[in-house]
Order: C-alpha cells, then structure tokens, then sequence
C-alpha cells in the first residue's frame, strides 16, 4: 500500500485542475459560455448519445458524467482520496443542509468549501428545491420564496431566491443551481403550470443576482489587496445552471424549457422527475424534453441514478446524472454486480469464500469475501459500509466509463443492449 493511502488506493489530494480551452478542440465541437467559467466540448456522438468534456477552473468532468452526492460535504462513508481513485471527477453538496448546518457563512469565513472538505475537484451544490419538496408538511410556497420548518431543530426559516444563490456563492461551488419548485407527481394541469411559472420567475430572480455579485465582484477584486484579505476569493463565481419543470404535460414542459433557454444559462437540467411517475411515462418526458435544450451546453437529468434509466437518457441526450442510489444501497446491503444485485446478509453467502463479483477490479472484490462482507454487515461495522460503498461506486463509475468508451466508438447501441441485459438483474 503506498504512503498517503487508504483502502489501497493513492492519495490524490492535490489539485489537478485545469484551465479551460479558448481555442476550437482538434476532435471536435468546443463552445465558450458566455457570462461565467464553464466551457463545454463535444467529442465525440452516436445517434443522439454524446461524449464531452465540461472545463471548469477545478479540473474537467467527462461526459455523460455520474456524480457521487455529498450532501453534507461527505459522501458517506468515503473520503475524497478515495473518491479520486474510484474515478470521481466532480460531487455534489446540498445548499439546504449546509445552509442549516454548519451554516454558509462558516464555509466562507473556513475558505470555501472545496477547502472546508479538502476536495480540489469541481462541486456542484443543489439549490435546495427538491429538499423543499420533500419538506411538503414542513414548507410553505409563494412568490417570494419558501418558509419552512428546519428538519432538524423545527426552528422557521425563509429561503428566497437571492438567499439560495448567495448561500452557494458563499460556498464557492463551480456550478450552481437555480432555486425552482419541484413539481410533484401527480399534479393538475393548473398547478403545473403555476409550478413552472415560479420556476421561471425565481429563475430570473437567480440569474439578475449573480449578475449583480459579478460585478460586485470585480469591483471588489480590483480594488482589494490579497495580504488584506486572505480569504478573499479570486476565482470567478459559480457557473449557473437553469431547471425546466413542467411536470409529465409536453406542452409545459416545452413552455418552460422556452422560458428558462431564454435567460441563457450556462447549462440546462430536468427536474421533477422520478418523483413517482411511471417509468415509461418518464422516459416519454425525458425524449420530448431533452432535444429541446441548447445543444451547446450541458444537459442535466437530475436525482436519476437507476442505470437502466440512464441508458435511456443517455440515448436521448442526457450528459450528467446524480443520485444516492449506489451509496444508500451500499449501506443496507445491497450491492451492484455483474451477476446481478446481491444482498449480502442472505444465508447462501454465510461460508462464502468467493469475491463479491468474480469480474470486478475493485479494491473490496479483490480483496475480501462474501462471507466476510455478510460478517461485517449483520454486526454493523463501520467497515461494512466503507467497503460496499467503495464496491457500489466502482461499479456506478466504472459503468460511466465503459458507456464514453462505447459512445467514442461508436457502438452504444450494443453497449445499451448488451448492459441492459445485465442491469435487467441489478434494478428490475
């Protein structure tokens, strides 16, 4: 094991950004957004599959890109060494859990939370909105914003649109979201639309802020002296991604997608999805929806992290998902194989001697047995969780970047045929 490391993979922790590109890319199309940092390359397309790279100041994303959720500045269980050498490329933190705890200016005053979290990669923070949602007893919707109910004191707070983005300004994340109302399923008609209204206009409400900060900003930069203000951010603010809502109706969600292109951000996610709708009826949504979006900007399925369902929406367009799915299984024992999803407190696995899956590289498969992970599992240890964590990450993340090698060349469809065989017994 080399020095520095943990669970047999090297430390990584230095920062390994990289400055973005200003000139067109030799393999093919590059796009510069036009008021922050993020620029956006495609390389490479398989019918409407894409392969891409997302530049920002931390370092590259590769696309279609699975990010690891970090919700309070953690992706339990790992720590960011580990995450780098699984092959994490960008994670994503919650502003509503980190505006509640430790709280937004204590990030900022600690340096950011790259720093805070000593993650030197992109971060992408959630604004808060899907939390809102799943506050519904807890919340209540206006115009101006959301008061609700703190899940973890019951104290009474009011999140606005200006407050989400200052709070992920505070955090110095790379990309931010726009603050929206997640629609639920199901909904009226009636309420969908005034759903996406308020999406919309909390969306111009997001995009007038940041403008604002920007130019505070540079006026503060100008006029500041570092050795005054150590903490003082030189970096640009966060890119600014917009979320179309619109609930399973087409005609809203084009509606929406219309309103949200219209104020130009520098990439577009779907939200308001998997909230209960049926599969079908999502990956309905999911085609209508995705060709709509800019082609020059990246595309964003939020909180969807079933991989059958990200073949399918890779093949519409899809670049980036997130989702807890791999890290919460992991922790009930539950884990992603080759051979199909194993739960490994059953009986069968009690003298198992075999790896965990006999065609996985990872640290956990390559090391340890079934037998011993079920041990682990059914007396709680804190092991437990770490090595079918690291397991279920390697195979999200392995995953990925076997789908960017098929798309690269040119044989997604067999790899989306082929994998979906296999996910058949891993998610169905």
């Amino acid at each position: 094991m080399q020095p520095g490391s943990i669970l047999g993979i090297t430390n990584f922790s230095e920062p390994r950004g990289s400055s973005p590109k200003t000139s067109l890319g030799k393999r093919g199309i590059f796009f510069r957004t036009k008021e922050f940092t993020i620029t956006y390359e495609i390389t490479a397309t398989d019918g409407n599959a894409r392969l891409g790279q997302i530049h920002t100041q931390k370092g590259i994303i590769n696309t279609p890109a699975f990010i690891p959720v970090g919700t309070n500045a953690a992706v339990k269980a790992m720590n960011q060494d580990e995450l780098k050498g699984l092959g994490a490329e960008v994670i994503l933190s919650n502003t509503y859990h980190l505006y509640l705890r430790p709280g937004h200016e204590i990030i900022k005053e600690l340096g950011g939370l790259h720093k805070f979290m000593n993650w030197h990669g992109p971060i992408l923070t959630d604004s808060g909105g899907f939390q809102v949602f799943s506050l519904s007893p807890l919340r209540e919707i206006n115009e101006d914003g959301v008061t609700f109910r703190s899940h973890l004191d019951g104290s009474t707070n009011f999140l606005t649109p200006e407050l989400v983005m200052e709070i992920q300004d505070a955090l110095g994340s790379d990309i931010a979201m726009a603050f929206d109302e997640c629609t639920p399923y199901p909904a009226t008609r009636e309420y969908t639309l005034n759903s996406l209204q308020l999406t919309t206009k909390w969306a111009k409400r997001c995009k007038e802020f940041m403008k604002a900060r920007k130019c505070e900003s540079a006026e503060v930069n100008q006029q500041a002296e570092a050795p005054a203000l150590p903490n003082l951010r030189t970096s640009e603010l966060p890119s600014l991604f917009g979320i179309v809502q619109g609930g399973v109706y087409k005609d809203l969600r084009k509606q929406s997608a219309e309103e949200i292109i219209e104020l130009d951000f520098d990439g577009y996610a779907l939200g308001g999805l998997s909230v209960g709708e049926p599969k079908e009826l999502m990956y309905e949504v999911v085609d209508y929806t995705t060709p709509l979006l800019p082609q020059d900007k990246p595309r964003y399925l939020m909180g969807i992290g079933d991989l059958l369902d990200v073949l399918e929406a890779v093949s519409a367009g899809i670049d980036m998902f997130d989702c807890v799915m791999p890290t919460r299984n992991a922790r009930n024992g539950t884990l992603f194989a080759s051979i199909g999803r194993i739960s490994i407190k059953r009986e069968e696995f009690k003298a198992d001697t075999g790896p965990l899956d006999p065609n996985c590289e990872c640290y956990t498969c390559k090391n340890y047995s079934r037998a011993y992970l079920r041990h682990l599992f059914l007396n709680k240890e804190i092991l437990s969780m770490r090595l079918n964590t690291l397991h279920n990450l390697h195979f999200y993340l392995n995953f990925f970047r076997k789908m960017r090698e098929a798309i690269e060349n040119s044989a997604f469809d067999n790899f989306k045929e082929e994998q979906s065989l296999i996910l058949q017994n891993n998610f169905v």
